[in-house]
């Protein structure tokens, strides 16, 4: 499964759980802004439990097992991919296209 760390809350990642094309969607439109009662499923999870170089906006891939999110890995090249993405997009809305 795929999640998006959405922000971070005191001691807390929140985590925007869903398939890849909700997710990009999500992500490229400031998904703390987005009324998440559509597609979106959040998870708070304790920052201890995130791999060592996650941050904001970071992708990750993890299994849930009995409900418990387990093997949590960093995706650098979707993360990479995305910061892209979302980087062009603002480009060419700076440019007014």
């Amino acid at each position: 499964m795929k999640a998006v760390i959405d922000r971070f809350e005191g001691d807390f990642a929140v985590l925007i759980l869903g398939d890849e094309e909700s997710l990009a969607e999500a992500a490229s439109s400031r998904p703390r802004l987005l009324e998440c009662h559509e597609v979106l499923n959040r998870l708070n999870l304790p920052r201890t439990q995130l791999p060592p170089k996650a941050k904001e906006g970071s992708w990750l891939t993890l299994d849930i097992v009995g409900g418990e999110p387990r093997n949590l890995t960093l995706d650098e090249k979707e993360t990479a991919a995305t910061r892209k993405r979302i980087a062009e997009k603002l480009a060419r809305l700076r440019k007014g296209r």
